[in-house]
């Protein structure tokens, strides 16, 4: 299992319990806002912002917050921000790729505080395009685990809709296919009558840097710095640690 994967387990985990979880509601508000701007309030036809309102409710995000949110995107209530995507580079301690992904309606102040979470943490900003070519944009479609499902059953339910591997993450499995089959990859979930947690674009590296715990310690400082900042949607980094290294930080915690 890719540092990835258990990352993206372990951040699965936090969030359920995040004391931050107002930054967490307020980044799932911002998504849907986006989502019903570009493609429309009605998320029968919008498959982005039905993903974006599914991933809320499972974040347990007020259903008045989520209809607020639809309405100012969708500009039937006043109040929406016009947000633009920004993509930081940069490297953590022990040279480690990482991608920033921000969703703002203030550039300089993005910029800044990005620029800052960096340096105070041991990493540096790199130019566009220094690591962005280790990551490829994928589909990624996380799927619970019940009693009794198996990998085999899941590759069975998605393998005809465009899915290209099925991970084991411990508590739920990870399908990658490319970005542009995630709708397709998540429908033949429900389909198969199938529950799931998220099902989104992310940036997916495609090699990873191997890291002992105290590597491992230092990047998800950074990490954690950068999720802090109000205008960071996603952070995605490729590193790789072991199940040894990733229980060692648990027990830190």
């Amino acid at each position: 299992m890719s540092g990835h994967s258990k990352w993206a387990t372990t951040k699965h985990k936090k969030a359920a319990i995040d004391a931050k979880r107002g930054k967490l509601f307020a980044r799932l508000i911002k998504n849907i806002e986006v989502a019903a701007r570009t493609g429309g309030g009605d998320p029968a036809g919008n498959p982005t912002l039905f993903d974006a309102i599914q991933k809320a409710k499972k974040a347990s995000v007020p259903a008045d917050n989520i209809d607020r949110a639809v309405k100012r995107g969708s500009g039937a209530e006043s109040g929406g921000a016009d947000y633009e995507t920004i993509m930081y580079e940069g490297y953590a301690p022990g040279g480690v790729a990482v991608l920033v992904e921000c969703l703002t309606d203030n550039r300089n102040r993005a910029a800044s505080d990005v620029r800052v979470a960096f340096t105070r943490n041991g990493g540096n900003l790199a130019d566009p395009g220094s690591v962005s070519y280790l990551f490829n944009r994928r589909g990624v479609v996380v799927v619970p685990k019940t009693d009794g499902l198996t990998e085999d059953d899941v590759l069975a339910a998605v393998l005809d809709a465009g899915a290209e591997e099925v991970n084991d993450l411990g508590e739920s499995f990870e399908v990658l296919s490319e970005a542009s089959d995630v709708v397709a990859v998540r429908s033949a979930v429900q389909e198969a009558g199938l529950d799931y947690d998220s099902a989104e674009a992310q940036f997916v590296p495609s090699m990873e840097v191997e890291v002992d715990v105290e590597g491992a310690r230092k990047i998800l400082r950074l990490i954690d710095a950068l999720e802090d900042c109000d205008d960071v949607q996603n952070v995605f980094a490729n590193f790789d640690a072991s199940d040894e290294v990733m229980a060692a930080l648990d027990e830190e915690d």
